[in-house]
């Protein structure tokens, strides 16, 4: 039987990364934070070089990417064309995948289990190169995603630094999708302040700005830039 043909992907929407922009800055005013206090991801997993060239060029800096593979084989051409862009690995982290990890990402955003901590451990002192790390949050206990409970997530931060000696930047969270987001947002703030961290990766393009009143430092959106997958 011959394969199917996968779904087309959508053009990025016209305008979608100006009209992110605005609504950031929207939300910043309404919040009272300084807009250089949030960093936007736009979220590149997906979409090819080809698609993702207009939004660089409208002036997108930090993207976003779920998989290393997916990664390594279309951004090191565009890194090299476009110098200045960051990429987050936004999703989960594989061992063995570590040492490509760590040489690609400038930010991975999926640090849960000390598995991956020893492997990162080792990469960074290896290839003498620091990805700003984050633990992300299961923050809804959900037993299919990936992320550390709310209630283990003092000792795992403590264990990342003083077992593993990694530098920790801040915290991640996916709110489950049945719920409303706002106490998911405010739980990984409460966390994050009191084993002080500075950083929140969460929020996405259906409640950014909710995320932004709980004090996100980084919002992850791909959607309302790149259009649906």
């Amino acid at each position: 039987m011959a394969p199917q043909n996968p779904q087309p992907i959508t053009p990025p929407l016209p305008n979608g990364l100006a009209a992110v922009e605005h609504d950031i800055a929207r939300a910043c005013v309404e919040a009272r934070r300084d807009r250089k206090s949030v960093t936007l991801i736009a979220v590149s997993k997906t979409f090819d070089a080809d698609a993702i060239t207009p939004v660089i060029e409208a002036g997108a800096r930090v993207f976003g990417e779920n998989r290393v593979q997916e990664a390594k084989a279309k951004w090191p051409g565009l890194i090299s064309a476009y110098p200045g862009i960051a990429l987050h690995l936004i999703g989960p982290l594989q061992s063995n995948k570590a040492r490509e990890a760590v040489a690609l990402f400038d930010a991975i955003h999926s640090v849960d289990r000390p598995s991956i901590c020893e492997a990162l451990a080792k990469e960074i002192d290896s290839q003498k190169r620091r990805p700003e790390l984050f633990v992300q949050l299961n923050t809804g206990e959900e037993p299919q995603k990936a992320g550390v409970a709310p209630g283990d997530a003092d000792a795992f931060i403590a264990a990342c630094r003083g077992k593993y000696h990694l530098s920790i930047a801040g915290l991640m969270c996916i709110p489950p999708v049945d719920e409303a987001p706002a106490p998911h947002f405010a739980l990984t703030a409460k966390i994050a302040a009191r084993n002080r961290l500075t950083k929140l990766s969460m929020g996405m393009s259906a409640d950014f700005a909710i995320a932004i009143q709980f004090g996100a430092t980084h919002v992850r959106i791909g959607s309302a830039i790149f259009g649906t997958r």
